[in-house]
Order: structure tokens, then C-alpha cells, then sequence
């Protein structure tokens, strides 16, 4: 059952790893979100400027490309739109630009509970703590 009254926000998840970004979905559709799956980084910016997702979930590293690209471009499209950055090392430099740029950040591997949460503080939502 999902906890969301209107129709549930769409996220877009983008990793380059198959089966981080099938498992990354997965959480977030277990949330009750819709999920929008990309594997590389041209296929998700395309798909922000044709029709911006309420939130994106992206990996640092994507091939030759950088994660918080698509958090920048993410934040021209959709300003409002919550995001989270997630990343193998917890680099202080990568958490404070993803930080800079209005993202949460996440080291890998990531718990559901922290992924789900992340998002709902990112979307401004008050989350509970079991």
C-alpha cells in the first residue's frame, strides 16, 4: 500500500551498474514510489529535459560523466524536485558539492530505510524513525 494520497512521485534512479541500478529501483519502488530506471548518463539528462521526473536518484560516477551534472541540470528543470546522490566513497568533497547543489548524499551500499528516508527529507516530508 503507499502511503501517497495523490498519484506517487516519479523518481528517476540512474546508475551505470546493472545490477546497483535494478537493486537501487527496487527500494525506491517498495517505497511506493514510480520508478524511472536510466543506465547512462545521456539517456537520464534527455529524459529530464523531455519531461523532468519529481525526484532523481543518481549514482557520482557514470561512466566518463559525473552524477552531479545531472543534479545540476536536474535543479534548472525541476528546482523543486528533491535528490539524492549516492556514491562507493564517502568523499567529504563529493558530500559537500552534492550537498551545495541541494542534494542529499548517500554512501553505497546504501539500506532501504536510509535510501527512503533521504528521499522523503529531501522532499521536505517529516520522516519517522523506528
Amino acid at each position: 500500500m503507499t502511503p501517497f494520497t495523490t498519484p506517487p512521485p516519479r523518481v528517476l534512479v540512474v546508475d551505470d551498474d546493472p545490477d546497483v541500478l535494478r537493486t537501487i529501483a527496487d527500494m525506491v519502488r517498495r517505497g511506493g514510489y514510480t520508478v524511472l530506471r536510466r543506465s547512462r548518463f545521456d539517456e537520464a539528462k534527455r529524459f529530464i529535459d523531455d519531461t523532468p521526473p519529481d525526484m532523481l536518484v543518481t549514482d557520482v560516477r557514470l561512466g566518463a560523466f559525473n552524477g552531479l551534472q545531472l543534479v545540476l541540470h536536474m535543479r534548472l528543470a525541476r528546482p523543486e524536485g528533491a535528490v539524492v546522490v549516492l556514491s562507493a566513497w564517502d568523499d567529504p568533497v563529493i558530500r559537500h558539492d552534492a550537498e551545495h547543489a541541494g542534494a542529499r548524499f548517500l554512501a553505497k551500499p546504501v539500506k532501504r530505510q536510509d535510501l527512503l528516508a533521504a528521499l522523503a527529507r529531501a522532499a521536505g516530508a517529516t520522516v519517522e524513525t523506528a
